[in-house]
């Protein structure tokens, strides 16, 4: 077989998840190795960005679970694959996942998985719904992190004839670059959300959701005022809330009781998440559960910005504690508001050598064109190119 194979990913949505730009950069890198690549999606913010002469997209309600549409997908994929003489099924999430299974196990095509998170299961039905992610030729871990949950939670159903392997996740360095952003639109987004200069700026992204940790952050803000007097500052909480409005409300309600509502302000959304990088002094990702990667902390490190992370799953792998960011104990807002204050107290030039030695690192590990390449290399040896 030539080298110039056929790749089709499946992915539910193409939004701006981590899960979603993977499948994007490689989608996007395979024409550049003279191979065929095919997207199938049921939609998204990201299909906008998709170059069409490079890259096929094919529409399909993959993100929907009902039985019967999984196997309306199932027999939808199975046309596909012959229509387009696929090689290999690259499914990137477990409904989806299903249904390439199943196809690839009919079209004899080779089956590939990227196991992105820690899947929840309370009962042993969730636990073997999760398992088609590892009923793979190749199972792609995000992180050393899900190498590891994947090796304690569904040993059983890992095949010794298959491969498990970790290809951290990549960002585009050129895209997360300080020294290409347009101080007009950093004029701009610094207008729109009413930033002050002379305040110290502390960015939290991620969607509003609990384990993302917000109502920690809150809490660590109020503790910097109160134990350190230090009110120097403009936080931004920036993620959409997805429609958990209760959870929105909640934080809100947080934010008047403590009476910050001068010193935090709520986005849904950016764009172009490199100028609220930019605009900011420091980031912070609060999360109390795991991150199977931690994206924030990456693209905060790729951006030259001090980050502080709770200590906890891939966070652990992406920072370099007290190097180029800061760990702390998930549940501790007070371990949070110290980290905060240390920061602020630090001179810029200190500052400066913290968000240098983020970059390098990110360079060293993440950029996206490491993970394309290891991506392209797995896919030739399970071909046997």
């Amino acid at each position: 077989m030539a080298s110039n194979f056929k790749v089709l990913q499946v992915i539910p949505r193409l939004g701006y998840g981590g899960a979603e730009t993977g499948c994007y950069d490689i989608a996007h890198y395979l024409p550049e190795k003279q191979c065929k690549s095919i997207i199938v999606t049921s939609g998204g913010p990201l299909l906008k960005y998709i170059k069409k002469e490079k890259v096929t997209v094919i529409r399909l309600p993959v993100h929907l679970k009902n039985p019967l549409i999984l196997l309306f997908n199932t027999l939808a994929l199975i046309f596909i694959q012959i229509i387009f003489n696929v090689d290999i099924v690259h499914a990137r999430s477990r409904a989806p996942a299903w249904s390439c299974y199943w196809s690839c196990y009919f079209t004899r095509r080779k089956f590939v998985t990227t196991f992105h998170g820690t899947y929840n299961y309370k009962n042993d039905f969730k636990k073997y719904y999760n398992s088609v992610m590892v009923k793979s030729k190749l199972t792609i871990a995000g992180s050393n992190f899900i190498f590891d949950h994947i090796n304690e939670n569904y040993k059983k159903y890992l095949k010794a004839k298959n491969k498990l392997l970790v290809i951290f996740r990549g960002i585009n360095l050129e895209y997360f670059n300080p020294k290409n952003i347009s101080e007009f639109k950093m004029n701009k987004i610094r207008k729109d959300w009413r930033i002050e200069e002379n305040k110290y700026k502390i960015l939290l992204p991620g969607r509003l959701t609990s384990w993302k940790g917000q109502s920690k952050f809150i809490e660590a803000l109020n503790i910097l005022i109160e134990d350190y007097q230090n009110d120097r500052f403009q936080a931004i909480i920036l993620g959409s809330d997805q429609g958990r409005n209760v959870y929105k409300k909640k934080l809100k309600s947080l934010v008047d009781r403590y009476n910050l509502n001068k010193k935090i302000s709520f986005v849904e959304h950016c764009k172009e998440m490199p100028l609220a990088y930019a605009i900011s002094d420091i980031v912070i990702s609060s999360s109390i559960l795991p991150e199977a990667f931690g994206r924030v902390a990456v693209e905060a490190q790729a951006m030259e910005k001090p980050i502080i992370a709770s200590k906890l799953g891939g966070s652990m792998e992406t920072i370099i504690n007290n190097k180029t960011g800061l760990l702390y104990k998930f549940d501790d807002p007070r371990e949070l508001a110290k980290h905060i204050n240390s920061f602020m107290e630090m001179d810029k030039e200190a500052l400066n050598s913290i968000g240098i030695e983020g970059r390098k690192n990110v360079i060293r590990k993440f950029d996206v064109e490491k993970m394309c390449q290891s991506t392209f290399n797995e896919y030739k040896k399970l071909l046997n190119l």
